[in-house]
């Protein structure tokens, strides 16, 4: 006896068995369970309930077989006097257990066996064979057959899973229009129907497993990129802060050294320089037999004790040189020359060209020491009867040259540097240097000798 027997021919006839037309894949085209049920990792994709965690998923594929067989078991068996003869009964209770046997199996050897291999696609088979002749049988059966949409795509490659789904739908639509083999032409449009809808929808959603797929692969490209890409950050923070921590490091021992240059040359412009026009008054004092003379030069010695005091205190705390801290460069060059001029008795002249300028204070400054020290070398090497120095404005550079008629000397044959002297060529290119200018000396025996420095015009404020 049919189920379609029990109804009138021409009713509607409602779905006896629950069941979905297909289940909808993961992103991979197959259920969120690893191979066989085992867990897949999260960014693999939305199981097919979408917020169920994977690990109730892989307990579903080990379990699910055998709790969907026993509810179709035990609903169909509440339905058989009415829907099933006696030898359906007995034949479909020898078929469900022939599918526990099936199951347990498969339940044995599924851990060893490679995905989609061939005792899968046997395994898929049999069952489908066994639920599409229990639904035969009693269309509610079709609860046990539903397990074909959940695992076709874990068992089968990727055409015979198309293949599968189609085959399971057979059963589904069977079942949805009330039983196999339909009882009339009316039961098979309606078989029909229910199976097209059933195929196309697995299709579909076949389908849109495939671009979620492709999509979750391009995710985990992209995520995979992205954690290299934050590594390799990681690395070149590492990196550069190991690099940050050694360039403060080198630049603090640039800064020290730095300062030590420059107090060095403050020393060398001021003290040094002090004192040697101190014993030079003194030793007049010592060969002088005029007591105004010598009572004069005493006084010269006491004015540079209290210049070179005044200017080392200065040098110390890196402030403007006396002489520059009321006047402009030129003035203070002006003085600077008439007092060399006096204390040496070598004529000494100062020229300025171009349009004046209000300098920066470390330029002026820069120049002026400059001059100091040259001045200073032509008293002491020079033996020079005329000195010239020119402060020359051009446009976005300040030059500064110091020429003397004296002995001169040869620029390539220059004493190696001692501890007593020798400092101030280096200084005064030092000097040049720190504010990105140059000094040259260019000299010849019996020639004379000239200092030139350019320095860029950087202006006052």
């Amino acid at each position: 006896m049919r189920l379609s027997d029990t109804v009138p021919r021409g009713a509607s006839r409602e779905p006896l068995a629950p069941g979905t037309p297909c289940a909808a894949p993961t992103p991979e085209g197959r259920p969120a369970g690893g191979r066989w049920g085992r867990p897949r990792p999260a960014a693999a994709g939305p199981s097919p309930a979408g917020d169920l965690p994977d690990s109730l998923w892989a307990r579903f594929f080990v379990h699910g077989p055998y709790a969907l067989l026993a509810l179709a078991t035990v609903v169909s068996a509440a339905s058989a006097p009415a829907f099933m003869t006696a030898g359906e009964m007995y034949a479909a209770g020898g078929l469900v257990l022939v599918a526990l046997a099936v199951e347990w199996r498969w339940s044995a050897i599924r851990p060893g066996v490679p995905e989609h291999a061939p005792a899968a696609q046997l395994h898929f088979a049999l069952r489908t064979l066994i639920a599409f002749v229990l639904t035969w049988l009693n269309p509610l059966y079709a609860i046990y057959a539903v397990m074909g949409y959940f695992d076709a795509t874990e068992l089968l490659p990727r055409r015979g899973a198309r293949i599968g789904l189609l085959a399971t739908a057979v059963s589904m639509a069977g079942s949805q229009s009330g039983g196999l083999p339909p009882a009339s032409g009316m039961n098979w449009a309606l078989f029909g129907a229910l199976y097209l809808l059933n195929a196309s929808l697995c299709v579909v959603f076949s389908n849109i497993g495939v671009h979620e797929a492709e999509r979750a692969r391009q995710r985990i490209t992209t995520i995979r990129e992205l954690e290299h890409t934050n590594a390799r950050l990681e690395q070149a923070l590492a990196e550069n802060a190991g690099l940050h921590a050694q360039l403060l490091l080198q630049a603090r021992e640039a800064g020290i050294s730095d300062e030590r240059r420059r107090i060095a040359a403050e020393i060398h412009d001021t003290i040094a320089q002090g004192l040697t026009g101190i014993i030079t008054q003194l030793q007049v004092v010592q060969s002088a037999t005029d007591p105004a003379l010598a009572r004069r030069h005493v006084d010269r010695a006491a004015d540079l004790a209290r210049q070179s005091l005044g200017e080392a205190r200065r040098s110390v705390h890196n402030l403007t040189p006396a002489a520059l801290e009321h006047d402009s460069l030129p003035e203070a060059l002006e003085r600077t020359v008439r007092a060399w001029s006096d204390d040496h008795g070598v004529t000494a002249r100062l020229t300025v060209t171009g349009t004046e300028e209000p300098l920066h204070d470390e330029v002026a400054r820069t120049l002026l020491r400059i001059a100091e020290e040259a001045l200073a070398n032509t008293a002491r090497h020079a033996d020079a009867t005329r000195v010239g120095v020119t402060l020359s404005y051009m446009g976005d550079e300040v030059t500064l040259d110091i020429r003397d008629d004296g002995r001169g000397f040869d620029p390539l044959a220059l004493p190696p540097r001692s501890r007593t002297g020798g400092f101030g060529l280096a200084g005064m290119r030092a000097r040049a240097e720190r504010i990105a200018g140059s000094a040259a000396v260019e000299a010849e025996p019996g020639q004379g000798t000239a200092v030139s420095a350019r320095v860029p015009l950087v202006r006052h404020g």
